[in-house]
């Protein structure tokens, strides 16, 4: 058929900007409270209870206040590759844990590092995009994989 028309199995790359997540932030400062309450909850003498609620709650503020001056990054999903910032990944791999996508792969130094959406950081349309562009991504498993 000459004027059919040709179709390409080739798809756009999916572009995703990931942001620090201010509902994982704040879960951080909240567990450095509850840390600190439980400390002086408990039954430790009332100095070093004290001196241990404190340190809780400096804690949590610390990791609440690291994780909001995370600097944004920008991903690209291609199928056959994924770049962050521009550079290609080694041995990404993504999981869905209900809502949240769990991204983890080695950087330039061999370091295991990984990046976490939030329901707050990708919105409904985003996870699917996701979802669609790294089933593409991914190799399909040998065809012969049952038995004759």
């Amino acid at each position: 058929m000459p004027t059919s028309t040709r179709s390409s199995n080739a798809s756009a790359p999916c572009r995703l900007d990931w942001r620090p997540s201010r509902a994982l932030a704040g879960a951080l400062a909240l567990i450095g409270l509850l840390a600190a309450g439980a400390v002086l909850a408990s039954e430790l003498p009332s100095p070093m209870s004290w001196l241990l609620a404190v340190g809780a709650v400096l804690y949590g503020a610390w990791l609440a206040r690291r994780e909001l001056r995370t600097a944004p990054q920008r991903w690209v999903v291609e199928t056959g590759a994924v770049s962050l910032d521009g550079t290609s990944l080694d041995a990404p791999s993504l999981q869905w844990r209900g809502p949240l996508a769990v991204l983890r792969y080695r950087d330039g130094a061999g370091r295991l590092r990984h990046r976490v959406w939030w329901p707050g950081s990708l919105d409904a349309a985003g996870r699917r995009e996701l979802r669609l562009a790294w089933a593409v991504q991914t190799p399909t498993p040998d065809p012969r994989s049952m038995a004759p």
